[in-house]
C-alpha cells in the first residue's frame, strides 16, 4: 500500500480557488481503479495550509492515474510543499 501525505501552502486568499480547481481531481481519483482514498482538504487551523492525504492499492496504480493526463488546471502558486510517498507493510487496528 501507498500513502501520499503532507500539506501545500497557499496565499489565504489563494486557497479556496486552489481547492476548487482540484476538486474533479479528487472526484477522478477516487474512481481510479487501486484507488482506496484521495483529499486536498483546508487545515482548519492555518489559514494557507491545504491537507493532502491519498491511499493507494500500489505504485502502479498511483502511476497510470498521474500519467493519464487528467484535467488540465490552473492552479494559483504554492508558497511551499512538504508532501512524501509512504510504503505501508502491515496495517492492523488502532
Amino acid at each position: 500500500m501507498i500513502i501520499i501525505a503532507g500539506t501545500l501552502h497557499v496565499d489565504p486568499s489563494d486557497r479556496d480557488r486552489y481547492l476548487a480547481a482540484v476538486i474533479d481531481v479528487a472526484r477522478l481519483a477516487r474512481r481510479a481503479p487501486g484507488c482506496f482514498d484521495f483529499v486536498q482538504a483546508p487545515d482548519p487551523l492555518d489559514p494557507e495550509r491545504i491537507n493532502v492525504y491519498e491511499r493507494w492499492e500500489s505504485d502502479d496504480h498511483l502511476h497510470r492515474f498521474r500519467t493519464a493526463g487528467g484535467p488540465g488546471l490552473e492552479l494559483p502558486p504554492l508558497r511551499s510543499a512538504d508532501v512524501h510517498k509512504y510504503r505501508i507493510a502491515g496495517v492492523e487496528a488502532p
